[in-house]
């Protein structure tokens, strides 16, 4: 699997956004989905990456700067043909180590509570989140799970 900064321009990768907004909102009301677009992605707080098994899209996710310590996992999505194949894992701790070497001590997500993101949610507890309050402009809501995880102790 290759996974690399990706931005945003080619068919798959918008495709499989649009299938990822258009899932959330099958388990989520509207005002619940917090799924970015792709203008919203291209920020220059929040770097993007895909991952690729033989030049075809396995998957995708995103990390957002919310300060100089902690970020946010945005957009992570594993393309159908690929699912139950790691590809969220190797993701995930590709994000993890980007976060970890830009110096971020904490490292916190939203995702869904219907059963449809039970599979979210154990991928993310397995690496250590946690629940946690909303965070950043997030509100409490009953669709979202809000999670974190200490990645680097603050150095006094």
């Amino acid at each position: 699997m290759i996974i690399k900064v990706d931005k945003l321009t080619s068919p798959e990768i918008k495709a499989l956004l649009q299938e990822h907004h258009l899932d959330m909102l099958k388990h989520s009301p509207a005002e619940s989905v917090h799924a970015l677009d792709l203008s919203a992605l291209k920020a220059d707080n929040i770097t993007f990456w895909s991952a690729w098994i033989n030049n075809e899209l396995a998957g995708c996710g995103a990390l957002k700067a919310l300060s100089n310590n902690h970020g946010e996992i945005k957009s992570m999505r594993t393309a159908k043909k690929h699912l139950r194949k790691g590809v969220a894992a190797k993701l995930l701790q590709h994000i993890l180590t980007h976060a970890t070497a830009l110096g971020f001590e904490m490292i916190s997500l939203e995702t869904g509570t219907a059963d449809a993101f039970m599979a979210a949610q154990k991928l993310y507890r397995g690496f250590g989140f946690k629940p946690c309050p909303p965070f950043a402009d997030y509100k409490a809501d009953p669709y979202s799970l809000f999670l974190t995880k200490t990645i680097k102790e603050h150095k006094s």
